[in-house]
């Protein structure tokens, strides 16, 4: 794919990126030539991606809790779902009756992940407020995860994202192993600029980066994106980054650095991948929300309200609670 010389924006498809404009600000301190944005927006794939790993399937009344006290913390983007095969992911089998069953915020997106035409179908239905397609920078991992080559992918979301828009719902893509992948080892940099110059080209109005395997440091990290801005405006892209590693929030900075607005994240760190041995939960909220307020950077998140909806959960999945900032404040008695 031929990538033109100025930064890419998201196909005719979709007509909503003004609203991914970030407006950034000089940071003081050692970085002077440094930049982050006034505000992040975060979100939220713990109902998601947190809870389609877990070993103990949450039951449906506990998820509906958590979706609804994530909104009531002042989450605008929360993926609720997804539209697989429930035989490939049984944690996911009840998505329809949860997004039925929710009590919706306004002004909330509720999105939904969708591999085909099928699950776009039963995400529609269900009430999906915007969907999800996500395909890999490594062709081993992409037949792992969906069973198809990265360009078979591109072929499936064809007619997904353009019926998705034909209803009205915008579309976000992923890329998986944009750092490194558990079967490949590290990835090279042009091949996470073609995926998702492909995405955005076929209506994708963001692509979230992810960093699958949590192995990014700050260094691989930085190098990707210092060369993917140069052709994709940093405002269409997010991070994804799981902490297998402990790199998240290091990660998350870089990302800030080269004016990335936009945070996926998990409350109490839930998360992980199937199709990554050895990957931890995804960084979590809370952690993300305590960094970016200390940097004075806004995210219109109530950091109490997410730590009491991590703990909630993480208490009926009967497993701890891996965000920091969380464990520090019950340590000292300043959340519940």
């Amino acid at each position: 794919m031929s990538i033109g010389d100025s930064p890419l924006t998201p196909g005719t498809g979709d007509s909503s990126s003004d609203s991914k404009s970030h407006s950034a600000r000089s940071q003081r301190g050692k970085q002077k030539n440094t930049t982050f944005p006034d505000s992040v927006s975060i979100i939220e794939v713990s109902p998601r991606d947190g809870l389609q790993n877990e070993s103990t399937t949450l039951a449906l009344e506990e998820k509906i809790r958590l979706v609804e006290a994530l909104s009531l913390a002042g989450l605008k983007h929360i993926e609720t779902g997804s539209f697989v095969n429930p035989q490939r992911v049984p944690p996911m089998a009840d998505s329809d009756e949860l997004f039925s069953a929710i009590n919706r915020a306004p002004g909330v997106t509720y999105s939904a992940l969708v591999p085909n035409q099928r699950g776009l179908d039963r995400a529609l239905a269900a009430g999906a407020t915007e969907v999800a397609v996500f395909t890999a920078a490594s062709e081993t991992f992409s037949q792992r995860n969906i069973e198809c080559s990265i360009a078979e992918s591109f072929e499936r979301f064809k007619p997904v994202v353009k019926n998705a828009h034909k209803a009205g719902l915008k579309v976000r893509g992923y890329v998986s192993c944009v750092v490194d992948c558990p079967y490949e080892g590290p990835i090279a940099i042009e091949n996470v600029a073609t995926v998702s110059g492909r995405l955005l080209e076929m209506g994708c109005y963001e692509i979230a980066l992810g960093d699958t395997t949590g192995a990014g440091t700050p260094g691989s990290m930085g190098a990707l994106l210092e060369s993917l801005v140069q052709e994709i405006d940093p405002t269409l892209l997010a991070l994804h980054c799981h902490n297998t590693y402990g790199q998240a929030l290091a990660n998350i900075l870089t990302g800030l650095e080269f004016g990335i607005g936009t945070i996926d994240s998990s409350v109490a760190g839930l998360g992980g991948c199937p199709y990554a041995v050895g990957a931890s939960g995804n960084v979590a909220t809370e952690d993300v929300v305590y960094m970016l307020h200390g940097m004075g950077i806004e995210t219109g998140l109530d950091l109490d309200q997410l730590i009491a909806a991590g703990q909630r959960c993480c208490t009926a999945l009967h497993k701890p609670n891996h965000a920091l900032v969380a464990q520090a404040f019950r340590a000292k008695g300043s959340s519940a």
